[in-house]
């Protein structure tokens, strides 16, 4: 039989035998996360997304859900990320446009990504294509400018801001001609009226145009980085096509709502170090004309303010507001 102080000294063995509940709930992450993009499905952003998260939940052990909130200018997912709670379960893959380009184009906008959002990692660097479809029979980009300046030729886009609104623009700015620009909810929607001939051109993101060259529905004119695409080898870059001033590019990084735990921010900038040295990862990023890039937490702060101050000089030039 236990007496009192026996049983005492077995309770208080009991008590720390057993396994800590705080302990436990502590880890991250310990159920999904959602990484937003902007865009509609089929788009480059969303393509750097999936590649991203589909190496990142095997790096955390957890899930990874891609969740598409076109609209409002791409605007739509900023906000949704801007007003999560700062857990890490609510994720963005944010590019220049709605990041940078569209602080400058909206005087009131619901959430500033320079003052709601954490930046976390730039994840990639992609460049450009040139494209044209059925409804303009040009062969080269210097026919592209030709005709661009005998007439008004209508490029559509991933949405305002988006990265093939901008290098369009930038385009029009280098070449010496204006277009009429047509937003669309993604770059797949816009693609699709390309091909069906209901604009002329775009400037788009490779991985959401490759399909379409390799099956002859548009043709490729250029590519807008300085050196061409191990993809499209026969398509030279702007440069090399004449336009000596002109080269774009998309970037994408991953970000949070504002506040986000420092042990929490650590994390996801180590699993996103390890997912971007993945061989896998950086092959199908190259596949899709990307490159890995090397920024974190503060130094990807500074290089978005750098551009949200190149941008606003582009867009100042170009006399653009939306509101």
């Amino acid at each position: 039989m236990l007496n009192r102080r026996s049983a005492l000294a077995l309770g208080a063995a009991s008590l720390l035998a057993a396994p800590a509940p705080l302990k436990a709930q502590s880890r991250y992450p310990n159920k999904p996360i959602t990484l937003i993009v902007s865009y509609a499905a089929g788009g480059g952003t969303d393509a750097v997304a999936r590649i991203f998260a589909a190496r990142l939940e095997k790096i955390l052990d957890g899930r990874v859900l891609v969740e598409n909130r076109p609209g409002a200018a791409a605007n739509l997912g900023t906000e949704a990320v801007a007003a999560a709670a700062p857990d890490g379960y609510t994720l963005l893959i944010g590019n220049q446009g709605p990041m940078v380009v569209n602080p400058h184009l909206f005087k009131r906008l619901k959430a500033d990504p320079a003052t709601t959002l954490d930046p976390i990692a730039l994840i990639a660097d992609a460049s450009l294509a040139v494209v044209v479809g059925p409804r303009l029979p040009v062969a080269t980009l210097p026919e592209l400018v030709a005709a661009a300046k005998a007439k008004t030729l209508v490029y559509g886009s991933a949405s305002n801001a988006s990265a093939s609104h901008l290098a369009a623009l930038l385009l029009g700015q280098v070449a010496g001609f204006e277009a009429r620009h047509v937003p669309y909810r993604g770059a797949g929607p816009a693609l699709n009226d390309l091909v069906g001939g209901h604009i002329d051109f775009m400037v788009t993101t490779i991985p959401s145009v490759t399909g379409l060259i390799e099956g002859k529905k548009v043709s490729a004119l250029a590519v807008t980085g300085t050196s061409r695409f191990a993809g499209l080898p026969e398509v030279p870059t702007a440069i090399e096509a004449g336009l000596k001033e002109y080269t774009a590019s998309a970037w994408y990084g991953l970000l949070g709502p504002r506040g986000l735990p420092a042990p929490i921010r650590a994390q996801l900038s180590q699993a996103t170090r390890e997912t971007l040295r993945d061989p896998t990862v950086v092959d199908r990023l190259k596949d899709d004309g990307a490159t890995p890039a090397d920024l974190e937490g503060q130094a990807f702060a500074e290089f978005m303010a750098k551009e949200r101050a190149r941008w606003g000089e582009i867009v100042r030039a170009a006399n653009i507001s939306l509101e």
